[in-house]
């Protein structure tokens, strides 16, 4: 049974690709493939495979939740399932830990370095949804505010914009932590709003058409933000005015992080050191080589013909 572990990131589509696929499970598994969203992972699944509470001495708690991962893919094999598909975001971080760490999942290699202990060889593929940094960095910090966490400061977003980790860093964790696995690597921008897409580009099949066009989870735009504060009693002086999504940062550090996100692009695109692999949509028409008839006879010596003699 081939595993693949579809790791996010945040604010990349997760909610949407898990709700497609629980609303597809039947289809899919009449296909061999199954899934395991965040409703199975953070029921105890995976509990005990992070440092937390102390426990008793007697108890490991990551044999036991390892102990657990196996039990539960021997049980899915053993009902026909033949690719298995793994989608939980937290498996990387979370969105508070990026904030508070003003980085970009700064211990994804320790975190993935447990997994594939947990899993003990058995994941096929990796996948990751890239985002531009300034999206992605403006939708975090809108969703971190609306989670609780306080607006940041001028000097936080600097030491955002001023960071050099990028995906290309991430990537490279991920590689040392999970050697001989595959990973691909799927941006934001190619699947965006279209899960379907992101299955059959994450998975390799040939995913049912999703007729249901959502997009859940999104982030708060400036009206819904400027609400969540003043429920909370802190006003929204920070916040600017406005009624579309909110972007902190200046202009030249929104410059500053879309070249940085560039540089990954074009890193991924030129092969990644072997590390990993960027997925392509080919499911999307394009122009073709030749122009249609019609083109070929307009132009600055048609638009004269044409032009009536005054």
């Amino acid at each position: 049974m081939d595993v693949i572990l579809h790791l996010g990131a945040h604010r990349t589509g997760t909610t949407t690709f898990q709700d497609y696929m629980c609303r597809h499970k039947e289809t899919l598994e009449a296909d061999g493939v199954g899934f395991w969203g965040p409703r199975r992972t953070r029921k105890g699944l995976f509990s005990g495979l992070m440092p937390g509470a102390l426990v008793r001495k007697s108890r490991d708690p990551a044999a036991r939740a390892q102990g657990r991962i196996q039990v539960m893919l021997a049980l899915t094999e053993a009902r026909g399932v033949q690719t298995l598909a793994i989608s939980d975001e937290n498996m990387i971080g979370s969105v508070r830990g990026n904030l508070r760490a003003q980085s970009l999942y700064p211990s994804i290699g320790e975190r993935m370095a447990r997994f594939a202990r947990a899993f003990d060889g058995k994941i096929s593929r990796v996948v990751l949804c890239t985002r531009s940094l300034e999206l992605y960095w403006s939708s975090s910090c809108a969703f971190g505010v609306a989670r609780g966490c306080d607006v940041p400061s001028d000097f936080d977003l600097q030491r955002i914009a001023r960071s050099r980790r990028g995906w290309r860093e991430v990537i490279t964790d991920l590689a040392c932590a999970i050697p001989g696995v595959e990973i691909r690597v799927i941006p934001f921008e190619t699947a965006m709003g279209r899960p379907d897409a992101l299955a059959r580009l994450a998975i390799g099949i040939d995913a049912p058409t999703d007729t249901q066009r959502q997009w859940l989870n999104r982030g708060p735009d400036l009206p819904g933000l400027r609400r969540v504060l003043a429920d909370r009693g802190h006003g929204h002086a920070q916040l600017p005015y406005g009624m579309g999504r909110w972007n902190p940062f200046a202009p030249d550090q929104t410059a500053a992080l879309r070249e940085v996100y560039e540089d990954d692009i074009m890193w991924l695109a030129a092969g990644a050191d072997g590390l990993a692999r960027l997925a392509e949509d080919r499911s999307r028409t394009r122009a073709g080589t030749t122009l249609p008839p019609t083109a070929k006879m307009e132009g600055q010596s048609y638009e004269q013909e044409q032009r009536p003699v005054a």
